[in-house]
């Protein structure tokens, strides 16, 4: 039998900066990986409305793409932009798929309501650049959250939800309950509607697709659980798939979509 230690520390339970103490290195070779790619394969800058953070980067592979992924970038809702995860185009893009990668408004400039809504017409938007490609739309963490959440009745509208293959979420952040008594969520202003609401883990998904749920075993355990809760939460709505990536923790789970030869590609394009 296996036993479950209760958590006393619910902020460190979910503090991936103390847990990897290398994080300001990492996210600075973020910036760095990101930018000799854009300098290599420079993308099309597309808007998706008229904030100054609503826009995406568009990479279209040789010939006709076989589909379109999506990427929705972390940092708590609060942190980063897409010229941080650039190179991650490379996985899919060496496959025959375009990839696209949009900026959102960060909070607390935005309710977490309202950034749903932003991300629901990012992906509207993204996939009108590519009438009738199929859809993967994966993130990571906040972003994990933000690409579960457009496989609910939150989601994209019924023509784009219609080719929505696959989700991938990648340590991402599906139970907000332990949120809302957190330090954190003095800037992140969550509220015990949007706990109900916004919790993709607490909600149906919509029928059609597929979800992989995938996290690194190096993860704390709070990440990891929110990673199989997702997969146990939807698998008697969906197929779903729960992976924990031996030697990869929050910070390097969403690396190998940039190696085109990882099994994280193979297992995102099918």
């Amino acid at each position: 039998m296996q036993t479950i230690k209760r958590i006393d520390d619910w902020a460190a339970a979910v503090d991936n900066r103390a847990a990897v103490p290398e994080h300001e290195e990492i996210f600075l070779d973020w910036h760095r990986r990101a930018a000799t790619f854009r300098e290599v394969h420079p993308p099309e800058t597309r808007l998706y409305g008229n904030d100054q953070r609503e826009a995406f980067d568009l990479w279209l592979p040789q010939g006709t793409p076989k589909g379109l992924l999506i990427f929705i970038h972390g940092g708590w809702w609060m942190n980063f932009s897409k010229e941080y995860f650039s190179d991650i185009a490379g996985g899919p893009l060496a496959h025959g798929w375009a990839v696209a990668i949009p900026s959102y408004t960060l909070l607390p400039n935005i309710t977490l309501t309202g950034l749903v809504a932003q991300t629901r017409r990012a992906v509207e938007a993204i996939a009108q650049a590519l009438p009738g490609a199929p859809l993967v739309i994966t993130g990571h963490s906040a972003g994990g959250h933000l690409a579960a959440m457009m496989g609910t009745d939150a989601g994209p509208d019924p023509a784009t939800h219609a080719r929505l293959i696959r989700i991938l979420a990648i340590s991402g952040v599906h139970d907000l309950r332990p949120l809302r008594n957190l330090p954190i969520n003095d800037t992140l202003g969550i509220t015990p509607e949007e706990v109900a609401t916004l919790s993709p883990a607490l909600l149906a998904p919509r029928p059609g697709f597929d979800l992989i749920s995938w996290a690194g075993s190096d993860e704390l355990a709070e990440f990891r659980r929110h990673s199989a809760l997702l997969a146990v939460a939807w698998g008697g709505y969906a197929t779903t798939t729960h992976h924990e990536a031996p030697g990869l923790d929050h910070l390097t789970a969403f690396a190998p979509l940039a190696d085109p030869d990882s099994e994280l590609i193979r297992l995102t394009l099918g």
